[in-house]
């Protein structure tokens, strides 16, 4: 099975993206990397806009960004999997993620991870079969004053209850 990346350009090793019957991702995100100079420094902005664009950062568009911005892959992948923001497999239609800093884990977020589990028969970490919901943990979200904290399809809420949350992303279940 082929990447997403794959699919919409050649090789990383070209350089070079391939025609893809009108999909312009590849020309957004070159376009991206021209407007910084295709300099080093500006590479998580180039992984933003990647992601942006194709929704997860595979190997191969992470192997053509490190090409492109001539980084070694070693750093683009570190830098990938670094960041909270970033990930390296598709994501579900929604996605839930929960604090896990110690003002939110203090205040229960573990039980609200169990609740989610729970619900959608995942882990933290995992999409479900049906690619409806992702869940996630986050270190810090920075939301300390409303710990416990949850990003839900990209909506930050806090002071959730397992119940109030499992309210919330039952909507989401098949």
């Amino acid at each position: 099975m082929t990447s997403v990346a794959e699919q919409e350009r050649g090789s990383p090793a070209s350089g070079k993206p391939r025609a893809s019957g009108g999909d312009n991702r590849m020309k957004m995100l070159e376009a991206t990397m021209k407007r910084h100079q295709y300099q080093a420094d500006a590479l998580i902005e180039v992984l933003h806009t990647a992601q942006e664009l194709f929704g997860y950062l595979d190997n191969d568009l992470l192997l053509y960004v490190a090409h492109s911005l001539k980084v070694p892959p070693s750093r683009v992948f570190g830098v990938a999997t670094f960041y909270h923001f970033f990930s390296l497999k598709p994501q579900g239609e929604h996605t839930c993620v929960i604090c896990m800093g110690t003002a939110c884990y203090v205040k229960g977020a573990a039980n609200l991870v169990a609740a989610v589990e729970n619900l959608c028969h995942i882990k933290s970490g995992e999409t479900t079969p049906d690619g409806k919901v992702s869940l996630m943990t986050a270190r810090c979200l920075g939301a300390c004053g409303i710990a416990p904290a949850v990003v839900l399809d990209g909506e930050v809420v806090g002071m959730l209850t397992p119940e109030s949350l499992t309210e919330r992303v039952k909507g989401w279940v098949s």
